[in-house]
């Protein structure tokens, strides 16, 4: 077995920078929206991501694939947003043991109030905190890992 290839002291201290930034960015954007808009994170991403498709309904398992989550993860925040009248659950058709996940009108209409605070407290954690050149080469950067880790996690699947 090859030695491990260690992390240079450039490369650890950007890892454990990139930790304490996605954690401070999740936690703020969490305490956000539930202060805004009564949602958590995983359950706006929800809503977000069913209002991305033309008749606002996916799959369990690909709305599970999509939010890169575990499927009794997203069955709990489904059921919450269920229990809130914001997503209906139905069966699949042609599928009698699939279950798809489908935006309600009240559920729009959550996504659409908690959007704006949403988009600007991203803005100013995420975008604004750099200037346009630093911006353009980290979402660069992001896209490579993004297109890599999404065929990783798509080979593997979402564990449970």
């Amino acid at each position: 077995m090859a030695d491990p290839r260690w992390l240079d002291e450039r490369e650890l201290t950007a890892w454990k920078q990139f930790l304490t930034v996605g954690a401070i960015i999740n936690r703020l954007v969490d305490q956000q929206l539930k202060r805004d808009a009564g949602l958590s994170h995983p359950q706006y991403e929800v809503l977000a991501r069913l209002a991305d498709t033309p008749d606002g309904r996916l799959r369990m398992t690909e709305l599970a694939g999509a939010a890169v989550t575990s499927k009794s993860g997203l069955t709990y925040q489904v059921g919450q947003l269920e229990k809130a009248g914001f997503v209906e659950r139905q069966g699949c058709a042609g599928d009698e043991r699939g279950i798809v996940a489908a935006l309600t009108e009240k559920g729009r209409q959550k996504l659409r109030e908690a959007a704006p605070g949403h988009a600007a407290l991203v803005r100013e954690l995420f975008v604004d905190g750099m200037s346009r050149k630093e911006f353009t080469a980290f979402a660069e950067g992001l896209g490579t890992l993004h297109h890599n880790l999404r065929d990783q996690a798509i080979q593997t699947g979402p564990k449970s």
